[in-house]
């Protein structure tokens, strides 16, 4: 079956462009919306769009400052979170189901927080990590990682100015790690790291800072009294950021939690199976099947 495609530009009220795409019939509900993670990377969830999209119509958008997004101007949460709001206004939905991941998923959360009643549901994938789970991410990644690699990415990461190819350097370094399987995860982020470009440091750093000065850990309370009908989380077990970390809170948000097995798992993702068995594996979740496609007329 061919899926129809749709994309366009949306102008914000500051001015800032964002561009988006749409897979499948956008006249069906609940539409879906997919929140890319980064911050500071454009949208790679083009290879997710078609796994829900004969379900569900699937909207993605690069966030301003990344891929076709073009912005210059300064980095905010409450502005991502109101991005959001707009295009939903743009795209005429009164509400969506939202997928985040990694970065995404805490650009959900907040969005719950302030736009609750937009939200059909919500599926936070690899995130958000709440507490001290970056203690236990570092000592894995140091585990995954051979000395001279560290010292390399250090190197890499202290330049001044990068070339190209020290950038795709870098980024292959930061991210071979969140493979279980050295091999596999090295030819995957190099991929990524020539695909998955420009980043926008500076948007990375900035929304960085203020997530490490208002955390989401003191949101949880609200997040719970104020949550969509329906809210998950999905996690690999065998990512480098500690699964007991989503453990704990979907416990403290009293919401299920699925665990992606097997060495096969990048960052909640599950790679290298083929595309039927990558398909099948994510369409199949629970969320998947009684949200999206379980609702369709």
């Amino acid at each position: 079956m061919t899926l129809t495609e749709a994309r366009g530009l949306v102008s914000m009220t500051d001015g800032a462009q964002v561009h988006w795409q749409a897979l499948g019939d956008t006249t069906r509900l609940p539409a879906v919306v997919l929140l890319h993670g980064g911050p500071g990377l454009p949208d790679y969830l083009d290879a997710i769009a078609p796994m829900v999209a004969d379900l569900a119509p699937v909207y993605r958008y690069d966030q301003r400052g990344t891929g076709r997004s073009p912005w210059q101007g300064r980095h905010s949460l409450v502005r991502h979170v109101e991005d959001l709001a707009e295009l939903l206004d743009a795209w005429e939905l009164s509400e969506a189901v939202l997928i985040g991941h990694s970065y995404g998923t805490g650009l959900a959360s907040r969005f719950c927080l302030r736009h609750s009643d937009r939200v059909h549901a919500v599926l936070l994938m690899c995130g958000p990590f709440v507490g001290d789970w970056r203690t236990e991410e570092r000592a894995e990644r140091g585990r995954r990682m051979s000395a001279a690699q560290q010292q390399r990415l250090r190197e890499l990461e202290e330049l001044p100015e990068r070339t190209e190819e020290q950038e795709v350097e870098l980024l292959t370094l930061a991210w071979f790690a969140d493979h279980s399987d050295p091999g596999r995860g090295w030819r995957w982020a190099a991929e990524g790291a020539r695909r998955r470009r420009p980043v926008n440091w500076a948007m990375n750093a900035e929304l960085g800072a203020e997530g490490r000065a208002d955390p989401l850990d003191g949101h949880l309370a609200e997040l719970r009294a104020r949550p969509p009908v329906r809210a998950e989380l999905l996690g690999g077990v065998d990512d480098p950021r500690p699964v007991s970390a989503l453990e704990s809170l979907a416990l403290r948000l009293a919401r299920p939690l699925t665990r992606q097995g097997g060495s096969t798992t990048v960052h909640g993702f599950v790679a290298n199976r083929g595309p039927q068995k990558t398909a099948n594996s994510f369409t199949n979740t629970p969320f998947v099947m009684d949200i999206v496609a379980g609702q369709q007329g």
